[in-house]
């Protein structure tokens, strides 16, 4: 009985560091030893920029605003909002605008953002798709870094960096603290070949490389960058384009979100089963390694949690990891309780940790126990 449980124990803090530290240097290692750069060039195709929304209405006009500052060619650029069902002024607001580059459709019926951005595209005219949503500004250059990336013919796509601002509390920086992170592998990914998802807030692709989502879906920015790889194109990460949105305060309100993302993961398994085969999947190593294992390192913590405790007294390692696993919830109890605490760094690396992992649980649990997710 002990030797399995040891067993077990080894295989989960394997799992675990190549997880969230084996797979990051793993892709930054590639990145450094053998890049693929990006031969970029200043080429400006006509542009249809898609916003899919749902009850916009306080931020409709500062979007249609902010995308008006864009360096770029004013009449090569056309602008789709499609409103799912809004209840709101949405379309009203953006019908009186007053730009003429911008048509809307206005759907009576809830039918979810995926359905909308396929309507919205099959009308679309410009060869390239610009992706963004309605609450996030974007920088003036965004689109025309984003676009020099697809004057190379192996990229099909390319994503944007979200930037998140106003970070008021310790969960706050927190979850600032986990993007940090997560931008880094991307960036590694791309630099190395293609990273297997994009900001749903910032992302331009070739429009003759989008096919029509499946209803209901949840991570388009993770299918539609899948997709592209699949058809033999790269899809990439340009930090210089650069959009902003607002970093959720609390844990409550990151919850919501979170295990929306995580569980559309599962779902991605559900609608396009061909993620799991190498022999279809170029980037199957990729996204195993960067999402599905995701799903399962909770459920890795909980069995090294208890065989460290059940062989604390018999082998050392497991004592120190019973130890670091105290330490670690100490950490994240600190910062729970004394906000000023909640900014040192290793509280908010242990507090992100924390709910990441949390939220993969409850994710997990959630698809399992209803496969109809939310559409927005």
């Amino acid at each position: 009985m002990i030797g399995l449980a040891y067993a077990v124990f080894l295989a989960c803090w394997v799992l675990l560091a190549y997880i969230f530290a084996g797979y990051p240097l793993l892709v930054w290692l590639q990145a450094r030893l053998w890049p693929r750069p990006v031969h970029k060039q200043a080429i400006r195709p006509t542009v249809s920029v898609i916003i899919a929304v749902r009850d916009g209405a306080r931020f409709i006009q500062g979007k249609l605003s902010n995308l008006g500052t864009l360096n770029y060619p004013r009449e090569r650029i056309e602008i789709i909002v499609a409103c799912d069902g809004c209840t709101d002024a949405t379309a009203s607001l953006a019908r009186h605008f007053g730009d003429p580059r911008v048509r809307i459709l206005d759907f009576k019926r809830h039918r979810g953002k995926a359905a909308c951005l396929n309507d919205a595209v099959a009308i679309a005219r410009g060869e390239v798709l610009l992706m963004t949503d309605v609450r996030q500004k974007l920088a003036p250059v965004a689109l025309r870094e984003l676009v020099a990336n697809l004057a190379d013919p192996s990229v099909g796509a390319a994503g944007g960096e979200l930037l998140l601002a106003d970070a008021e509390t310790g969960f706050a920086h927190s979850v600032d603290a986990y993007w940090r992170y997560e931008k880094l592998i991307r960036h590694s990914e791309s630099l190395s070949g293609s990273t297997i998802g994009v900001s749903g807030a910032l992302y331009a692709m070739r429009c003759e490389l989008y096919r029509p989502l499946p209803q209901g879906t949840v991570l388009d920015d993770v299918l539609v960058p899948m997709r592209v790889i699949a058809a033999g194109k790269r899809v990439v990460f340009e930090p210089r384009a650069l959009a902003w949105d607002r970093v959720t305060q609390a844990p409550a309100e990151e919850r919501v979100r979170k295990i929306r993302t995580l569980a559309g993961n599962c779902q991605l398994i559900q609608l396009a089963p061909w993620l799991l085969w190498p022999g279809r999947n170029p980037a199957w190593f990729r996204f195993a390694s960067h999402k599905l294992l995701r799903l399962a390192a909770p459920w890795l913590l909980l069995a090294l949690s208890l065989t460290s405790t059940y062989l604390a007294t018999v082998h050392l390692a497991c004592a120190a990891t019973f130890a670091l696993l105290l330490a670690g919830g100490a950490l994240v109890l600190a910062g729970r309780m004394q906000p000023v605490v909640a900014r040192w760094l290793p509280v908010r690396l242990a507090v992100a940790f924390f709910y990441l992992n949390l939220f993969a649980a409850q994710a997990l649990l959630a698809f399992a126990r209803n496969r109809g997710l939310q559409l927005w």
